[in-house]
């Protein structure tokens, strides 16, 4: 145990730094250092104290941290508002004064995701069903729900701008296909095989499965889709059993089926299922009950096209961030898929 930074004492209101420790036994996160805080805290009454429990992130990529913090904060806190208890709420987030301008910290509510045992609560399919049938919040500037988000996000360490479109079209095309594709070169050089396949596939396949007054319609008749939150990176090592502890959040705290890491998008429901099936872990039953809560969209003759099309975003940006071994993957998809639209 360690003490706990003023930083942090400060940023969750912690009068005591005498009652408050932090462990980093235990924890793990691919792209930043994490621990646990404990403290006690003067109960709501203030005649006695109770426990509460934090986990922290820190990192000192400069930057890079700064933004990666503050998505993830938004992100969290967007699918806590939509479904309370599905995720830790976000506290709090910024620099450590230890090293001004280099290391950041993010604080959310704690997850135990030790203390079920047996699969209790409200499903994945049933909570992830909530989330994806609960409309997006308007965006302010325009008074209408848009695709895309308030801040910047990062899957993996790749910086997703989600700069905000009317088009899910335009949106999947430009801030996800040709950004990812252009981060891909950057660190990996450049590939005009790759570059000439996805740029074919979002000026021709995108439109065709999911543009304006296609997506969303059935013979000439729908409404469209409404934008509602993504997780954005939902494979199986981002979902488990467990609950809230020590939040002071009674109706939080309930157990089931919980999510963390986000890198949140206000986005088409289906482009949730693109990385839960490129990696698997998520079965027939799953699926079954999700789409009993959330039906496949029209036209339902493509979807598994389209949850193709939305598994290439993360072939591509593995690639961008390990190599060459997911290019191959990239390349079937969109072959397979210019094959059957772009030509």
């Amino acid at each position: 145990m360690a003490p706990v930074p003023a930083t942090l004492l400060r940023a969750l209101s912690l009068p005591d730094p005498s009652k408050a420790s932090l462990s980093t036994s235990g924890l793990g996160s691919g792209f930043t250092s994490t621990g646990a805080i404990r403290a006690t805290v003067p109960s709501p009454d203030r005649k006695n104290e109770e426990e509460r429990r934090y986990f922290v992130k820190t990192s000192s990529d400069g930057k890079a941290a700064e933004e990666m913090f503050r998505g993830e904060y938004e992100s969290l806190n967007a699918i806590a508002t939509s479904v309370p208890g599905f995720c830790p709420r976000a506290l709090a987030w910024g620099p450590l004064e230890e090293e001004k301008g280099k290391s950041f910290f993010l604080a959310t509510e704690f997850l135990d995701l030790g203390s079920m045992g047996k699969r209790t609560g409200a499903s994945l399919a049933q909570r992830l069903g909530k989330l994806h049938s609960t409309p997006a919040p308007v965006d302010p500037e325009s008074g209408k729900r848009r695709f895309g988000f308030p801040v910047p996000t990062f899957c993996g360490d790749t910086k997703q701008p989600n700069r905000y479109c009317d088009s899910w079209a335009d949106f999947y095309a430009n801030e996800r296909l040709m950004t990812i594709l252009e981060e891909s070169e950057k660190r990996n050089g450049r590939d005009a095989g790759l570059r000439d396949l996805v740029e074919r596939t979002a000026k021709t396949v995108v439109p065709r499965l999911l543009g304006d007054g296609h997506l969303g319609y059935k013979d000439g008749n729908g409404e469209g889709i409404t934008p509602v939150v993504i997780h954005g990176d939902l494979w199986s090592g981002n979902a488990a059993s467990g609950n809230i502890v020590g939040s002071g959040r009674k109706d939080d705290e309930e157990g089931g089926e919980v999510v963390y890491d986000p890198s949140a998008v206000y986005g088409h429901s289906e482009f949730e299922l693109g990385i839960m099936n490129m990696f698997g872990g998520f079965g027939p039953t799953f699926f079954n009950a999700y789409h009993k809560i959330v039906p496949k969209t029209e036209p339902v003759g493509e979807y598994d096209d389209r949850v193709r099309l939305y598994e290439l975003y993360h072939h591509l940006n593995h690639h961008a961030i390990f190599g060459a071994g997911y290019r191959s993957g990239a390349t079937s998809i969109m072959q397979r898929l210019i094959k059957k639209y772009g030509e």
